[in-house]
């Protein structure tokens, strides 16, 4: 029995790959379980985004083509284009989907400027739009990147290495008020004055922190050390300078209004967040695209700009299950909501 245009395609894109990632080779079969990223809430995902009946879909944050693969995988009449700033990534995930031709194109540019992107792609209202807001594992698997602890390497944090400063420069730079402002509001930690007078002491001494080793060890001494079945002291801090680094939070709200106008009626549209500032982003955002006022009781009129265009699929984030978590442990924090833009 021969296999139509689909399952051909399908065969073709579940072949093994190799991929030359500096002193690491990559094998594995694209999504299966040996593959170097496991997208995360693969499923919950592709349930939402509703592929099955083709259109064009935007992964805002393509990343290693993960989720991409999948809604590609769902149909024959079903299109992506992939966004990153990380150029790696995005050599990565075109090579990758390469097998499946020009239904998926690669943009590189911050997910922000999706209509840009769209107008570049000479393409118009898309059928869903899915940002995933984590690193991906490329970058925190690469030691010269710089957002682990794990190895030791510069302090660069950037999701575009070619562009902006690194880590390492807002540390020696900025004051030490600024800094604790930082790892207080970004990474909600507690001992975050603590942190910035010790970075601040070092800098003073002629000792700037440069390396992940030195400010994953001076954290732990001043914000106390690492117990069992807790997460790693510095693992707030880290993930604050990474936010203030790569301006992660600047126009969410903003980014998640403009996507839904340019969503098609039922058009769905899919946000993955792993920490609790960007979820409150993404529920107030959808929250008040879908009629709910924010304004206080006693203001004649509403002035936060509600107004009725979605439906929210997810009454509460959807959080990965015990398995996915144990099978993947950076999906623990990971929370998704969806919504339903409404026919006019």
């Amino acid at each position: 029995m021969k296999k139509n245009k689909a399952q051909r395609t399908k065969h073709k894109a579940r072949k093994f790959f190799e991929r030359d990632h500096g002193a690491v080779v990559i094998a594995a079969p694209l999504g299966g379980r040996g593959a170097p990223h496991r997208p995360v809430l693969l499923e919950e995902t592709v349930k939402f985004l509703a592929p099955e009946a083709g259109g064009l879909f935007i992964d805002c944050t393509v990343g290693l083509g993960g989720h991409s693969e999948t809604v590609l995988m769902s149909s024959s009449d079903t299109r992506v284009i992939g966004i990153d700033l990380d150029t790696s990534a995005l050599e990565y995930s075109r090579q990758r989907l390469a097998p499946l031709g020009d239904r998926f194109r690669a943009f590189q540019a911050n997910f922000r400027a999706i209509a840009e992107v769209l107008r570049q792609a000479n393409e118009r209202e898309p059928s869903g739009i899915l940002v995933d807001l984590g690193v991906s594992s490329l970058q925190f698997d690469s030691p010269e990147r710089g957002f682990s602890f794990r190895f030791d390497a510069p302090l660069d944090m950037r999701m575009d290495p070619a562009s902006g400063i690194t880590a390492a420069d807002l540390l020696q730079q900025l004051p030490e008020s600024e800094i604790a402002r930082i790892i207080f509001e970004y990474g909600e930690e507690r001992h975050s004055r603590r942190i910035a007078r010790r970075i601040v002491e070092r800098r003073e001494q002629g000792k700037p922190i440069t390396t992940t080793t030195e400010l994953a060890d001076l954290v732990r001494l001043a914000a106390g050390g690492h117990k069992r079945n807790q997460i790693h002291p510095a693992t707030r801090t880290f993930q604050a300078l990474r936010i203030a680094v790569n301006h992660e939070l600047e126009g969410l709200g903003e980014f998640v209004e403009s996507a839904v106008d340019l969503l098609i009626p039922d058009g769905r549209f899919v946000g993955i967040s792993f920490h609790s500032l960007e979820d409150r982003i993404l529920k107030r955002e959808l929250r008040r695209l879908s009629g709910h006022c924010e304004c206080p009781p006693r203001l004649p009129v509403c002035e936060c700009g509600a107004r009725k265009v979605v439906e929210v699929l997810t009454r509460r984030p959807v959080a990965p299950g015990t398995r996915e978590v144990e099978e993947n442990p950076r999906a623990r924090s990971a929370k998704l909501r969806a919504c339903r833009k409404l026919v006019a």
